[in-house]
Protein backbone atom coordinates (compact mmCIF):
# COMPACT_ATOMS: atom_id res chain seq x y z
CA UNK A 1 0.00 0.00 0.00
CA UNK A 2 1.44 3.63 -1.20
CA UNK A 3 1.05 6.23 1.47
CA UNK A 4 1.73 9.50 2.96
CA UNK A 5 3.26 10.45 6.16
CA UNK A 6 2.41 14.08 7.52
CA UNK A 7 4.85 15.68 9.98
CA UNK A 8 2.10 17.18 11.73
CA UNK A 9 5.18 19.40 13.51
CA UNK A 10 6.31 20.74 10.22
CA UNK A 11 2.53 21.12 8.62
CA UNK A 12 1.22 24.98 8.57
CA UNK A 13 -1.90 23.99 7.28
CA UNK A 14 -2.00 26.21 3.88
CA UNK A 15 -3.83 23.04 2.31
CA UNK A 16 -1.65 23.08 -0.95
CA UNK A 17 -1.41 18.87 -0.55
CA UNK A 18 -4.79 18.78 -0.02
CA UNK A 19 -5.60 20.97 -3.27
CA UNK A 20 -3.73 19.13 -5.37
CA UNK A 21 -3.85 15.13 -4.20
CA UNK A 22 -5.58 13.83 -7.80
CA UNK A 23 -7.26 11.17 -5.42
CA UNK A 24 -7.97 13.29 -2.39
CA UNK A 25 -5.94 11.33 0.12
CA UNK A 26 -5.37 13.96 1.96
CA UNK A 27 -7.93 16.17 4.08
CA UNK A 28 -7.43 18.69 7.43
CA UNK A 29 -7.49 17.07 10.24
CA UNK A 30 -8.84 18.55 13.58
CA UNK A 31 -6.13 18.50 15.96
CA UNK A 32 -3.44 21.26 16.26
CA UNK A 33 0.21 21.08 16.33
CA UNK A 34 2.53 22.68 19.23
CA UNK A 35 2.62 25.71 17.09
CA UNK A 36 -0.82 26.83 16.95
CA UNK A 37 -1.37 24.77 13.38
CA UNK A 38 -4.11 22.59 11.99
CA UNK A 39 -2.34 19.92 10.16
CA UNK A 40 -3.21 17.83 7.26
CA UNK A 41 -3.51 14.37 7.46
CA UNK A 42 -3.32 11.11 5.34
CA UNK A 43 -7.01 9.47 5.16
CA UNK A 44 -7.18 7.07 1.93
CA UNK A 45 -5.96 3.56 0.97
CA UNK A 46 -5.99 5.29 -2.84
CA UNK A 47 -2.73 6.83 -3.09
CA UNK A 48 -0.86 6.41 -6.11
CA UNK A 49 2.38 7.96 -4.53
CA UNK A 50 2.71 10.26 -7.32
CA UNK A 51 4.59 12.42 -5.08
CA UNK A 52 2.97 16.04 -6.06
CA UNK A 53 1.59 16.76 -2.49
CA UNK A 54 5.17 16.74 -1.98
CA UNK A 55 6.36 18.62 -4.67
CA UNK A 56 3.72 21.40 -3.19
CA UNK A 57 4.59 21.84 0.20
CA UNK A 58 6.52 24.91 0.94
CA UNK A 59 7.74 23.13 3.95
CA UNK A 60 10.73 20.96 3.89
CA UNK A 61 10.53 17.57 5.65
CA UNK A 62 6.65 17.80 6.30
CA UNK A 63 5.45 15.14 4.17
CA UNK A 64 7.22 11.75 2.78
CA UNK A 65 5.88 9.54 0.13
CA UNK A 66 5.69 6.00 0.54
CA UNK A 67 5.46 4.10 -2.25
CA UNK A 68 5.60 -0.15 -2.04
CA UNK A 69 7.37 -1.43 -4.35
CA UNK A 70 6.38 -5.11 -6.14
CA UNK A 71 9.25 -7.15 -4.51
CA UNK A 72 8.05 -6.07 -0.95
CA UNK A 73 4.32 -7.24 -2.24
CA UNK A 74 5.27 -10.50 -3.25
CA UNK A 75 7.50 -11.53 0.15
CA UNK A 76 4.44 -10.36 2.03
CA UNK A 77 2.28 -12.61 0.22
CA UNK A 78 4.41 -15.73 0.09
CA UNK A 79 4.95 -14.81 3.82
CA UNK A 80 1.17 -15.42 4.00
CA UNK A 81 0.54 -18.37 2.16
Amino acid sequence: MNYVIINSEECKGCRLCIESCPKNCLMMGSNINTIGYQYAEFQSEQCTACGICYYVCPELGAITVVKEDKASKMKEVKKNE
